[in-house]
């Protein structure tokens, strides 16, 4: 669906510098979510228009008792928790871009939330988690890229540059030539806009030297390889290995993710582009990382999540039925 910020009726006939700053309003809005955000949106809504034509029913504006039967049989189909909360955000996100009220704030919402209540209890509310790309797995798989052309250069920076700062694939593939800072110790990365930094203050994050991935030394050879001095740092090349101005996009990242971890004898369908930024932590945590160091590169606004790494890689240290079990 395309967005649109409502219009008054009485201005059916918009004059064109209104109607440019109606349009640039709209391209605001669409920056209040990522891309990533704004493409899982698009095909939950599409999802339920499906749905709703399937049945004869109105998809937009839709009453309460429609998306909480909606949600109930999407349950019903095996669709995790997560997924129904994030289609039910998205069906209200639609209607405010529509100009109508989300179903959850509609007279009649309290069953809708009762019905999604009942979901997360009967089906629980775990994610599936992906496996984290640490320093073993990490080290696996950059060994399977072989050759020294621009997408074997290309392909280990990422891998490794993704892992080093603990990256979401988002920020990996928003970073510029500009953001990147070398110093005698490693590398200085400016992170922009990110899940936990809508309004763009930024970050800036350190990468050591390095000693068994070498990130530094990885990323340097592939801004040497590709020659480019402003815009993407990390280029989309053409089916030939050529190279492109356009940065990136996520989708690649994890699909490279998951190529590499196949080719390295891991499972590929337990690896994701998330890989990277898990890997990161994990292998920090189990060599001892405090949590305030952890947090220094993967900017969590809360420690809760980084207290369930260490909490893992502790579980079996100092057990308490260690001597006696």
């Amino acid at each position: 669906m395309v967005q649109r910020l409502p219009v008054p009726a009485d201005q059916g006939i918009l004059p064109d510098i209104l109607r440019a700053e109606v349009e640039r309003a709209a391209d605001y809005a669409r920056a209040s979510r990522s891309a990533a955000t704004q493409r899982a949106y698009a095909s939950d809504w599409r999802i339920f228009q499906g749905w709703c034509e399937s049945r004869g029913l109105q998809s937009l504006p839709a009453t309460p008792a429609i998306v909480a039967t909606f949600l109930a049989s999407e349950a019903d189909s095996g669709v995790k928790t997560p997924t129904i909360t994030r289609r039910l955000a998205a069906i209200g996100y639609h209607h405010r871009q529509a100009g109508f009220d989300p179903p959850q704030q509609q007279p009649g919402a309290g069953a809708l939330k009762e019905v999604v209540a009942g979901i997360r209890k009967a089906i629980g509310t775990r994610k599936d988690r992906k496996k984290p790309a640490d320093a073993d797995a990490l080290r696996d798989m950059l060994r399977t890229i072989e050759g020294d052309d621009l997408r074997a250069s290309r392909d280990r920076a990422v891998l490794a540059i993704g892992m080093a700062a603990a990256l979401r694939r988002s920020e990996l593939v928003a970073l510029a030539v500009n953001d990147v800072e070398l110093t005698p110790d490693g590398l200085r990365l400016l992170i922009g806009h990110s899940k936990t930094d809508q309004t763009g203050e930024g970050a800036v994050i350190a990468i050591p030297e390095g000693r068994r991935i070498r990130p530094k030394g990885l990323l340097l050879s592939w801004m040497s390889a590709a020659g480019h001095d402003d815009g993407p740092l990390f280029r989309r090349l053409t089916r030939s290995g050529e190279l492109t101005g356009d940065p990136m996009s996520d989708r690649a990242v994890a699909r490279l993710v998951q190529r590499c971890a196949g080719d390295a004898g891991l499972d590929p369908s337990k690896f994701a582009g998330h890989s990277l930024r898990s890997g990161f932590l994990t292998e920090a945590a189990r060599q001892g990382a405090s949590i305030f160091k952890m947090r220094d590169v993967s900017r969590h606004k809360s420690v809760q999540v980084l207290s369930e790494y260490v909490r893992d890689s502790e579980l079996f240290r100092d057990h308490a039925g260690d001597r006696f079990l």
